[in-house]
Parts: structure tokens; sequence; C-alpha cells
């Protein structure tokens, strides 16, 4: 039998306390217990990106992490983000520029596009490639997603919110 542990988190802006087994992976945990089925699972070894969640402000897999590493930690998924408005431009011109073809990769893909353009930073087409490397897509070939996250950086520039992106 397996050991269950209470954790206090909040996700998505909700506090929540749970009885979870000490061994229930985040993903899991998110998407059996709370419904919350944004979070994929793809390869379940950290690969894929398709589990990205954000955990305390950073992108973190959702299979690599345990459900009971959660205590006290702030959880965002691509369902609170997206409620929010936080991903409404990204999620625009995802749509604008295809780049959400199955859509499979696509939660965790604008969750690690978000973390990129939180930085601040001026950021080329190359550091976007690199950036999102960790997260896979076998439908796009990466170009047209690549154009969105520049068109968001070019439009979040020309608004002040972020310094211009150098083309390469």
């Amino acid at each position: 039998m397996q050991r269950e542990i209470d954790i206090d988190t909040v996700i998505n802006g909700q506090k929540l306390r749970r009885r979870v087994k000490a061994r229930q992976h985040l993903a899991d945990f998110l998407r059996e217990e709370l419904e919350l089925t944004g979070t994929h699972l793809g390869c379940e070894h950290g690969v894929c990106g398709a589990c990205s969640v954000v955990v305390d402000g950073g992108i973190a897999r959702g299979c690599l992490m345990l459900a009971v590493q959660a205590d006290g930690k702030r959880i965002d998924t691509i369902e609170g983000l997206s409620d929010s408005g936080a991903l409404a431009d990204l999620q625009a011109a995802f749509a604008e520029r295809n780049a959400a073809q199955c859509g499979f990769c696509s939660p965790g893909m604008l969750l690690t596009a978000r973390e990129l353009l939180a930085s601040g930073s001026a950021i080329s087409r190359a550091e976007i490639r690199e950036f999102i490397s960790g997260n896979l897509c076998r439908c796009t070939g990466y170009e047209s997603i690549v154009d969105a996250i520049e068109t968001v950086l070019h439009k979040r520039a020309a608004t002040g919110d972020a310094p211009a992106a150098n083309r390469s």
C-alpha cells in the first residue's frame, strides 16, 4: 500500500490542501485529481516538455516532480495562466502563425515562451530556438513557433513591455 501525505499548495491562485500518494507525480496529480488536463504526458522522462508547469515562477517538468514536492509551493498550469489572460498575446500569435498544429506540445511551449519573454532581455531567433529546445514538437518544424514568439517580442517592445529582438 502506498503511503499518503497531506500537502498545502496554491494551484492557479487557489489554496489547496490535499492528501496525495507519496510517489505520485505532479502531472498525474494535476490531471487525475484536479482534472487540469492541459498538462500533457509525453515521454514521462522530462525530455519532451509536454508536462511543463510553472512552480514558484519557473518552469518545471510535472512528470519529474512528485506531488508531495508541491507542498508550500505555487503551481500555475496552462489553464490558470490562460484563464487569467497572462498568455493571451502568445496564444493569439500561436494561432495567427499556425504554431499550434496538433496542440499536444502547445501548453508546455506556451509556458516556456512565457518564461523566455519574462526574462526582459533582447532575444534573437537563435536564442528563442535554444530556449525552447527542451520542448519537442512533431508537427511544426519549430519555425512557426519561433515566428510566434518573435511576433510577441516585437509587439511587446513596441508598447514598451520588452526590448526588441536581435535578428539572427
